[in-house]
C-alpha cells in the first residue's frame, strides 16, 4: 500500500512544517497521474517546483489522481516516484532528504465521483485543521483527454473548490478543440464554471528555455532591434520543428488531428506572437503580454489553401489501417507535412513571409526560428578569411535554437555582422565549447552563441510559473479563439486535398522543397521522383504499362497526376479553340475532381477561360448549397477563382418549378437541347469522368439499361446511395466526345481497379467498361495508389 510506504497520508514532514509560518497551505492534485505526460514530465516538474520552493513560506501537500482503484492506483504512483530524479546542481545528501519528504507528502486518490471529489475536499480541510495551518490554493493539473473537461470541471466547482481566501489554478493541456466552433463550446463549459484567471492552458513550447527567451533577448536588445525588427529589414521569418518519429501510437489522435491542429495552430503559432508582437516595457505584467499576442492574432492575414502545401509520409496510411483495424479500401489524406505561408497585416510586418513548418517522418530532429534579415550590399570582393564582423556581404541573421539538431542545445545565435546581444547573464551564457558544424551554411564562428546555464525542462519552467501565476505563458480563451478563427478556414479547404506522399527519413530529397510565388506557397518540383522503388512495385502488377484495358493509361504519384492531366486538359483546351474558337468541357463529380479543380484554379495561369464552356457530367438533385451538390463543388474549387463568363456556365438544369428533379419538369430534355444547340455535332472537346467502387461512372450505375445501351442524351438516373436521384449524361453523349479521361485516385479504388482489369467486358454489370468513344480517344489516369496493392 503506498500509505505505508510513504508513512502516512498527511505527514508535512519537518523542513515543511518549519516554513509554513504565515504563507499557508498547497495542496497540488495530479489529475491522470499515471499516464504517460505524469510519468515522463509533470511529476519531474512537480517535484522541481517542491525542490525550488519548500523553505520559501508555503507548506505543501501532493495528490495523484486517476480512475484506477486505489490498490492498483498506489502502486503505480509509489514507481513513478520513486524514480524521480534531483537537478543535477543539487547535493546527493539534499536531494535524498527532498526526496524523502515529497514521497511523504504524496499520496493517490481514486477520483470518479462527485463523491471522491467531496471526500478530497474533506480530507484537505481535516489535514488543515489538524495543523493549524491557512489554505493559500489549489492547483488541479488535468492530464486527461478533452473529453473529460467538464465533467471534471463540474467536480471541482461543486465540491472541491478551496474556501473563500485562497485561489483555484485549473491546468489543461492540449487540445483545446479541433476547430473554432469545438474550442468555443469547450471554452463556454470551462467558463460556466472557472473565471478566466484560473484557467491555465498549456502549450509546452512556451515553457522550451529559448522560447522564453524570446521576449527577454528582444527588450534587452531593443537598441539595436528597433531598427531592424521590421518589414523594411527582415526578409522573412521561419519557425520550424521537424521531427524523425511518425504517428505510430498516436494514429487515433493524428487521424483527428494532424499536423496543423497538432503543431502548427498552437506551438509554431504561439512563438510567432512572441517574435512578431510589440513588447512590453514590464515582462512581469502577464495582461500586457498577453493582449499584444492577441493583437498579432487578430492582425494575421486571411488564410487560404494557396498559402500551405501538405505532404502525408509513405507507411501512414498502411499504420492507419494496422492500428485503427479500418477496412482494406479506408483511404486518408491526414497531412503529416505542412508548410504554410503567413502574413501580418500590421505597420511593423506587412508583406514580411512567416513561414510555420512542420512535418513527421523527416531526416532529422530540429526545432528553431530563424529571422533573415535582407542583404542589400554587393561586394566585389568576397573572400572566405574576411572578419565576419566587417564583412557586410555575409548573411545576417539571428536564429532561436530551440532544440536537438546538428548544435544539439538551446542556443540563441546572432550574426556578428549584426550586433553583439545582451542575454540574462544569470540565466544565460556565451558557449564556449562549440561543435564542428555550421549553421544554415555559416560556421558557428560567424555568430555570437549563447546558451542556458543550466538546462531546464519545459515543464519544470511552466509548473514553477502555474505556482507563482504568471499567466503570460499561458493560452487565454480570447487569444486561443483568435487563433482557431485563423487556422479553422484553412482547415477546411484542405480537407479536400490531396497531400504530396513522401517517404521517410532522408529519402525524399528534394521532394518537400517549396517556393513563395506571388503571395502563395507550391512545391519546387513536379516532377516524379523516384520512391521506395515504385518500379518493383509496378512491375509485380504486371510493368510500367502504358495501356489499360486498350486504352492509354498516364500513371503517377496523385499530385503529378493531376498536373499532367490539367496540363493535358489546357493542351486539349488551345486545340478546340483553335478548330473551332470554343471548348467544350465536361466535368464529373465526386471528391476525386477537387484537386484538379485546385490545380486548374492555381496553376494554369495561361488557361483560356474566357472561350471555354463549362458543363457537367453528372448532378445530385440537391440544392446547389448542399455539400454534396457537384456545382456547389465546381463553385467552390475553380469557378470562384477563374475568370469565366458566366453565360458560359452550364450547370444541369435539376429546379424547376421549384422542384428537385420531377421528371415531368423535363429537365435532362432542357440539358440536352442545350449541349446540341451550343455542342458541335454534340460531341464534347473533352469529358472527364471518375469511376465508382461498384463500377459505375457519370451518374450511371450498373442495371441501368437506358444509360448504358438507350439514346437520350440526358437522363435521370437513381444511385444506390444518398442522395438517390441524379441527373446524368448518357453512354451514348460520353462517347461522342473527342476525348475522355477517367481519373482514378486512391487506395480506396484499387480493388474495382484490379477487378475491371481482369472481368470479362459487361457494361451492365460494370457501367465504366462501357466507354468506348466511337471517333475520340479514352485515356486512364490512375494514381500509384490506386494501381498498386
Amino acid at each position: 500500500m503506498l500509505q505505508r510506504a510513504l508513512c502516512c497520508l498527511f505527514l508535512f514532514g519537518t523542513v515543511a512544517v518549519i516554513s509554513a509560518g504565515g504563507k499557508g497551505h498547497i495542496s497540488v492534485v495530479l489529475l491522470g497521474a499515471t499516464g504517460d505526460l505524469a510519468k515522463k514530465y509533470l511529476w519531474q516538474g512537480i517535484f522541481h517546483l517542491y525542490i525550488n520552493e519548500v523553505y520559501k513560506g508555503h507548506s505543501f501537500t501532493f495528490y495523484g489522481a486517476a480512475l484506477t482503484p486505489p490498490e492498483k492506483g498506489e502502486e503505480l504512483l509509489f514507481n513513478i516516484l520513486t524514480s524521480l530524479s534531483c537537478p543535477v546542481d543539487l547535493e546527493p545528501d539534499r536531494c535524498v532528504l527532498l526526496k524523502d519528504q515529497f514521497l511523504k507528502l504524496s499520496s493517490y486518490r481514486q477520483l470518479k465521483t462527485a463523491e471522491h471529489y467531496t471526500a478530497l475536499h474533506q480530507d484537505i480541510q481535516r489535514s488543515l485543521s489538524d495543523e493549524g495551518i491557512h489554505e493559500a490554493g489549489r492547483l488541479f493539473y488535468l492530464s486527461v483527454p478533452p473529453f473529460a473537461y467538464a465533467d471534471i470541471a463540474q467536480n471541482i466547482n461543486g465540491s472541491c473548490r478551496p474556501l473563500p481566501g485562497a485561489w483555484l489554478r485549473v491546468v489543461l493541456e492540449k487540445p483545446f478543440g479541433r476547430d473554432y466552433g469545438s474550442a468555443k463550446k469547450l471554452a463556454d463549459d470551462l467558463q460556466t464554471v472557472f473565471r478566466e484567471e484560473e484557467i491555465y492552458r498549456v502549450d509546452h513550447y512556451l515553457g522550451k528555455q529559448t522560447v522564453e527567451q524570446i521576449l527577454p533577448f528582444r527588450l534587452h536588445n531593443q537598441k539595436h532591434l528597433d531598427l531592424i525588427w521590421n518589414r523594411h529589414h527582415v526578409e522573412r521569418v521561419e519557425i520550424v520543428l521537424k521531427e524523425t518519429l511518425d504517428a505510430k501510437g498516436r494514429i487515433s489522435f493524428y487521424e483527428e488531428y494532424g499536423v496543423i491542429r497538432d503543431v502548427l495552430q498552437n506551438h509554431l503559432t504561439e512563438i510567432l506572437t512572441s517574435v512578431a508582437m510589440e513588447v512590453p516595457h514590464n515582462l512581469t505584467n502577464s495582461d500586457d503580454i498577453l493582449r499584444a499576442k492577441l493583437d498579432v492574432l487578430e492582425s494575421l492575414d486571411r488564410m487560404d489553401q494557396n498559402r500551405a502545401v501538405v505532404g502525408q509520409y509513405q507507411n501512414y496510411l498502411s499504420q492507419v489501417k494496422e492500428e485503427m483495424e479500418t477496412k482494406p479500401n479506408y483511404f486518408t489524406s491526414t497531412p503529416t507535412f505542412a508548410a504554410v505561408l503567413v502574413y501580418i497585416n500590421n505597420m511593423r510586418w506587412e508583406g514580411v513571409p512567416f513561414l510555420l513548418v512542420s512535418g513527421k517522418a523527416l531526416e532529422e530532429r530540429s526545432s528553431y526560428v530563424r529571422v533573415v534579415f535582407k542583404d542589400n550590399v554587393f561586394c566585389v570582393q568576397k573572400g572566405e578569411n574576411q572578419d565576419p564582423l566587417k564583412d557586410a556581404c555575409k548573411p545576417k541573421q539571428i536564429i532561436f535554437h530551440i532544440g536537438h539538431g546538428e548544435l544539439g542545445f538551446p542556443a540563441v545565435l546572432v550574426s556578428k555582422g549584426l550586433f553583439k546581444p545582451k542575454l540574462m547573464p544569470s540565466k544565460w551564457q556565451k558557449a564556449s565549447e562549440l561543435p564542428s558544424t555550421s549553421v544554415f551554411g555559416q560556421p558557428l564562428s560567424d555568430y555570437y552563441v549563447y546558451r542556458p546555464i543550466q538546462d531546464r525542462d519545459a515543464y519544470t519552467i511552466l509548473i514553477s510559473n502555474i505556482y507563482y501565476g504568471r499567466k503570460g505563458s499561458f493560452i487565454t480563451t480570447k487569444n486561443l479563439l483568435a487563433s482557431w478563427k485563423f487556422w479553422t478556414p484553412l482547415l477546411e479547404s484542405l480537407e479536400q486535398e490531396s497531400p504530396r506522399v513522401y517517404p521517410e527519413g532522408s529519402e525524399y530529397g528534394q521532394l518537400l522543397d517549396f517556393a513563395i510565388e506571388d503571395g502563395s506557397l507550391h512545391f519546387v518540383t513536379d516532377e516524379h521522383l523516384e520512391i521506395l522503388d515504385v518500379a518493383e512495385k509496378i512491375n509485380k502488377f504486371g510493368s510500367p504499362r502504358s495501356t489499360f484495358l486498350g486504352n492509354p493509361m498516364v500513371s503517377d504519384w496523385a499530385e503529378q497526376l493531376i498536373q499532367k492531366l490539367s496540363q493535358d486538359i489546357q493542351a486539349e483546351a488551345k486545340l478546340a479553340i483553335k478548330r473551332s474558337g470554343a471548348f467544350h468541357l465536361a466535368l464529373s463529380g465526386g471528391s476525386s475532381p477537387l484537386a484538379l479543380f485546385q490545380r486548374l484554379s492555381r496553376h494554369l495561369h495561361g488557361f483560356p477561360w474566357k472561350n471555354t464552356h463549362l458543363w457537367l457530367v453528372d448532378e445530385r438533385c440537391v440544392p446547389f448549397s448542399d455539400p454534396e451538390s457537384n456545382f456547389g463543388n465546381l463553385e467552390k474549387h475553380l469557378l470562384q477563382h477563374v475568370r469565366l463568363p458566366y453565360v458560359n456556365i452550364h450547370p444541369m438544369p435539376i429546379l424547376r418549378n421549384q422542384r428537385l428533379c420531377a421528371e415531368e419538369d423535363m429537365g435532362n430534355q432542357t440539358y440536352a437541347e442545350d449541349i446540341s444547340a451550343l455542342v458541335g455535332n454534340t460531341s464534347f472537346d473533352f469529358i472527364l469522368l471518375g469511376l465508382g467502387n461498384d463500377g459505375h461512372t457519370a451518374s450511371i450505375f450498373p442495371g441501368n439499361e437506358e444509360g448504358i445501351k438507350g439514346d437520350s442524351l440526358v437522363l435521370f438516373t437513381e444511385s444506390p446511395s444518398r442522395p438517390h436521384q441524379r441527373m446524368s449524361l448518357s453512354l451514348a453523349l460520353i462517347n461522342k466526345a473527342h476525348k475522355v479521361a477517367v481519373l482514378v485516385l486512391g487506395k480506396g479504388k484499387h480493388d474495382i481497379i484490379t477487378l475491371i482489369s481482369r472481368a470479362e467486358s459487361n457494361p451492365k454489370k460494370w457501367p465504366i467498361q462501357g466507354v468506348k468513344p466511337t471517333s475520340g480517344q479514352l485515356v486512364w489516369y490512375v494514381d500509384y495508389d490506386a494501381l498498386l496493392k
